[in-house]
């Protein structure tokens, strides 16, 4: 069957799609990129037989529906023709500029002659990718696009080179999309994923997912129109969607709540998009009236924003239906970074480039430009791996700056984080504007401020508690320290650290513990750890079945530490906008844990249900004490 394809038309849609979300776009640009690829490609097929320019066409769609700017566009329609034809970097250089020129060399690969094997050669390409991430987000950006493309034509491979690159997919550029914030990326790449290595499972999913559709759809449909019209009679300015859920989204709930796909499946997943902030907790408040919330399952990411700026608020609802209601609230602004990550700033600018740009994204860098000082490209991937999994918090420098930290992470971390300098030359940390320990565990949200001296120096001790690689990088080449252990000074005493899920291990060997993503075990599961070459402590299930390949490791004794304990806070306020996101920040500013928050309405007042992790009974006290100032709290109080 002959392929018939109208590149003229095909070139005049994407020009419209841009000149709808950019006026200033440079369609000259972009219409010249767009035939000197198809005319440098000429002739060339891809392994499925298909023309190949329709893969630099796909990429470029990808890109588009991120919004994003004319040359890189242009770069997107360019991006294999150095790796693939006889043009030049020059060439590319010459006809469309440097900036042009610079992302296209940032995503092609490097010479494959100069390394002695496959692994090496994809180990090197993905450093020089990354590092060139540091100096423009875009090429990242029109990488994860080749990827999901290639991902999505993948059928055409044998099934072990399937397999390999599905795996290679859900390990980095997985986590990259999710530490950029493209979830819109990200969810496909998973459910694709998903797809080549557990094919089983995908197609089981699917099968189940067709034959429930419609009844599901009517369902939320009715559940919207409920939502609607009560938004509507509050006043509450907001348009109310379905949200389609992944795959992968699914068969996760499946294995972390052990239940089968017809208990998942009964969540209905809506989402509510605003206009202002306020409007975000006043139709929280409207959907906790219509039914009833699941304790624990409140997230505020609006008060405390995610490390990629992910901004939303999270509940969980029982309806008259006994179905489980999932709602996200979140206004247009948040809703567009949180589909397109990075790439939305395009969206608010009507400029080609932001020049605050840099700065929004240099929480990407602080995590990315460390990592070019490392020589060995496989042991980069392996430490790149490790990292994009952590789980994260985000503190603020005094000027209102974000810094995403590794969860344990120290004031020592978050100096290397600010500065190389600032870390070496640290003496005092406050916190909240308080002096507190070196050593003290940072909570997200929180300010930290270092204060430096020039005689100070890295100590030794530093070592025991800091979680970020930059940071014991750093402290050892400060120290002249070549090996972590020193055999001049013996064995080391045995000794119990807390660590992740509330874990305790008694080891005499330190590393950074890992929580596994594959059994992912929770509070009270048998579990079993082992320590990896990399010196990271791996915790699984006892029971899982990727146990048996770790049998050449050495294993760490774990156990659980006790539960939390936690205290409810009733909080009766009058029935007015603001008063809710006021307690909520309180909270989060006092480095409470909020468990979880549920709000019940009475004849002329509402009653707030705030369910907290305890500490001691001073700072819940100092916390009632503030609550209770707020404009519109009725009383505050610890309830029995």
């Amino acid at each position: 069957m002959v392929e018939r394809v109208s590149y003229e038309d095909e070139l005049k849609g994407i020009l419209e799609e841009v000149a709808s979300y950019n006026k200033n776009a440079d369609k000259a640009l972009i219409a010249k990129a767009f035939n000197f690829a198809k005319s440098s490609h000429d002739g060339q097929k891809r392994e499925s037989g298909a023309n190949f320019f329709l893969h630099p066409i796909a990429v470029a769609k990808i890109i588009i529906s991120l919004k994003a700017d004319s040359p890189c566009i242009a770069a997107t329609f360019l991006h294999d023709v150095v790796e693939d034809t006889p043009v030049t970097l020059e060439q590319v250089k010459k006809e469309f500029g440097d900036e042009v020129a610079d992302l296209v060399e940032g995503v092609t690969k490097i010479d494959k002659i100069h390394f002695p094997s496959k692994e090496e050669y994809n180990a090197e390409n993905l450093r020089k990718i990354v590092l060139a991430t540091v100096k423009d987000v875009r090429i990242i950006l029109i990488k994860l696009a080749d990827r999901l493309h290639n991902m999505k034509t993948l059928k055409h491979f044998p099934v072990e080179k399937q397999k390999r690159i599905a795996q290679q997919t859900k390990e980095i550029y997985v986590p990259l999309a999710h530490k950029l914030g493209v979830y819109k990326i990200k969810g496909e790449l998973e459910d694709l994923c998903l797809r080549y290595l557990e094919p089983k499972v995908y197609k089981l999913l699917a099968k189940s997912i067709a034959q429930k559709r419609t009844e599901r759809e009517k369902i939320a449909q009715d559940l919207i129109m409920m939502i609607k019209c009560s938004l509507k009679e509050k006043g509450v300015d907001a348009e109310v969607y379905g949200r389609a859920k992944y795959f992968h989204s699914i068969y996760k709930k499946m294995k972390k709540k052990n239940i089968d796909f017809d208990e998942v499946y009964d969540l209905i997943a809506v989402r509510i998009v605003t206009k202002m902030i306020p409007d975000c907790y006043a139709a929280l408040g409207v959907v906790h009236d219509l039914w009833k919330p699941i304790p624990r399952r409140f997230k505020d990411y609006i008060s405390l924003p995610k490390s990629n700026g992910y901004q939303s608020l999270h509940t969980t609802l029982v309806t008259d239906r006994q179905k489980i209601l999932e709602v996200q609230i979140r206004t247009e602004k948040m809703h567009h970074l949180a589909e397109e990550g990075v790439a939305a700033h395009w969206r608010y600018q009507g400029t080609e480039r932001d020049k605050d740009f840099d700065q929004r994204i240099s929480w990407l860098k602080q995590i990315l430009d460390w990592k070019q000082h490392s020589a060995d490209a496989s042991d980069f991937v392996e430490t790149l791996k490790v990292d994009l999994f952590q789980d994260e918090i985000v503190v603020f420098t005094p000027k209102g700056d974000p810094i995403p930290l590794p969860k344990g992470s120290s004031p020592v971390d978050f100096a290397y984080a600010v500065h190389s300098t600032v870390g070496d030359t640290c003496s005092k940390a406050k916190v909240n504007n308080k002096i507190v320990p070196l050593s003290s565990e940072l909570i997200s949200g929180t300010i930290v401020e270092i204060v430096t001296q020039k005689n100070a120096k890295p100590n030794r001790n530093w070592l025991s508690f800091v979680k970020t690689t930059k940071a014991k990088t750093k402290i050892r080449h400060a120290l002249n320290i070549v090996a972590e252990h020193d055999p001049k000074k013996g064995r080391k005493k045995k000794e119990e650290i807390i660590v992740k899920g509330k874990v305790l291990v008694e080891t005499g060997v330190k590393g950074t513990v890992k929580i596994s993503k594959c059994c992912s075990p929770v509070q009270n599961d048998a579990i079993s750890a082992y320590l990896m070459k990399d010196k990271t402590i791996t915790v699984h299930k006892k029971n899982c079945p990727n146990i048996h390949s770790l049998s050449s490791m050495k294993p760490v004794k774990v156990f659980w530490q006790k539960k939390k304990q936690y205290t409810t806070i009733m909080v009766p306020v009058s029935d007015t906008v603001g008063v809710l996101a006021a307690l909520l920040h309180i909270i989060a500013r006092r480095k409470f844990n909020l468990f979880t928050v549920s709000t019940k309405r009475k004849k002329d007042h509402v009653v707030n249900k705030l369910v907290v992790e305890s500490t001691d009974e001073d700072q819940l006290s100092a916390l009632v004490k503030e609550l209770k100032l707020v404009e519109g709290v009725i009383d505050a109080k610890i309830a029995d």
